[in-house]
C-alpha cells in the first residue's frame, strides 16, 4: 500500500480529512494516508514541502502561492475551502488599545516568518492605508506564543483565524477588536512535484474521496456537536463558522490567481508575479 503525508493546521476546516481516514477511505483505494497537525501555520508547512518532510499540504492560498514563486517545487492541485478565512486581530485582554487604528506601527506576533499570520498583517495594512514598511514582527510559533507575547508585552497584536481563537477570547486572555477577511478563498491544496510526477494515480484517489467528503460535509448528523466537542468551541460559535464556511471541489481559476498575485504585488509581498502554469496544476 502506498503511504503517502499530508499536513494541516489543526483546525476545524481539516475535520473532513480525519472522518476520511478513520472511516478507512483512503486504505480502501490502496492508499495509507498519514495525517500530521501542524499548529505552526502555513510558513511551518511550506518548509515541510520544501523539505520533503510532506506530500500534500493543506495550505493558506496566500502562503502558498508567495512560496511557489519563491522557489517551492509544489503546485497547488484545487481550492479546498471557498469561502475567506474570517482573521481576528486581537489584543491581550487588558491592552491600552481598544481601536485597529491605534494599532499603526505596534508591533504583531507572526506565527513565523512567510505565515499567514505575517502575511495578513501586510494585507489589513494595506485595507487601513498604513506603510507596511514599519510593520514589525515578534516570532511565537503557535497561538499559545501569541497569548504569551501578548500578555507580558513583547508584541501587540495578534491575526489568528477568528473561532479557534474565540476560546482565547472567552477565557480572558485576549480581547477581538476587529474582524479582516481574505480576500480569496482561504486554504487549497498542495503537492510536491515529485509526488505529481511519481505517483498521479494516488493524487487523483485521495481527491475523489476528499471532494465526496466535504460535498456533503455539513449534512452530517450531529456534526456541530462533533465539532464542539473535537476543537474546544461553543456550538453556537461553530453553528456560525459552520454557516459562513464553504468547502470547495473546483479548481483555482487563472482570475482568482491572478486576484491573489496582483495584492500580493502590491504589497511587495512577492516581487514578481508567476503563470498560472507554474503555480496550479492543470
Amino acid at each position: 500500500m502506498k503511504t503517502i503525508r499530508i499536513a494541516g493546521v489543526p483546525e476545524h476546516f481539516n475535520l473532513p480529512w480525519h472522518l476520511s481516514i478513520d472511516n478507512n477511505e483512503f486504505e480502501e483505494q490502496g492508499v495509507n494516508l498519514q495525517w500530521t497537525d501542524v499548529p505552526e501555520g502555513t510558513g511551518k508547512l511550506c518548509q515541510m514541502l520544501r523539505n520533503n518532510e510532506t506530500d500534500i499540504a493543506v495550505i493558506l492560498t496566500e502562503g502558498i502561492v508567495k512560496d511557489i514563486i519563491a522557489g517551492n517545487p509544489s503546485k497547488i492541485l484545487q481550492i479546498y475551502v471557498e469561502s475567506p478565512l474570517i482573521w481576528g486581530i486581537h489584543v491581550a485582554a487588558n491592552s491600552k488599545y481598544k481601536k485597529l487604528s491605534e494599532l499603526e506601527n505596534t508591533k504583531i506576533a507572526i506565527s513565523r516568518p512567510g505565515s499567514g499570520s505575517q502575511l495578513m498583517a501586510y494585507v489589513n495594512a494595506g485595507i487601513q492605508g498604513w506603510d507596511t514598511k514599519n510593520l514589525q514582527f515578534e516570532t511565537i510559533n503557535t497561538i499559545e506564543g501569541a497569548a504569551k507575547a501578548l500578555t507580558n508585552g513583547t508584541a501587540d497584536y495578534f491575526m489568528w483565524e477568528r473561532f479557534m481563537t474565540k476560546p482565547f477570547v472567552d477565557n480572558g486572555i485576549f480581547r477581538r477588536i476587529a474582524d479582516c477577511p481574505t480576500p480569496w478563498p482561504c486554504f487549497v491544496i498542495a503537492v510536491t512535484d515529485e509526488l505529481l510526477k511519481t505517483d498521479p494515480k494516488s493524487i487523483k484517489k485521495i481527491l475523489k474521496i476528499i471532494n465526496e467528503r466535504t460535498k456533503n460535509f455539513k449534512e452530517i448528523s450531529n456534526i456541530d456537536s462533533t465539532l464542539s466537542n473535537n476543537y474546544n468551541q461553543k456550538i453556537k460559535d461553530i453553528r456560525e463558522w459552520l454557516s459562513l464556511t464553504k468547502w470547495s471541489q473546483k479548481q483555482l481559476s487563472e482570475q482568482m490567481l491572478n486576484n491573489v498575485q496582483n495584492q500580493l504585488l502590491t504589497l511587495s509581498i512577492i516581487d514578481k508575479k508567476g503563470t498560472f502554469a507554474e503555480i496550479v496544476k492543470s
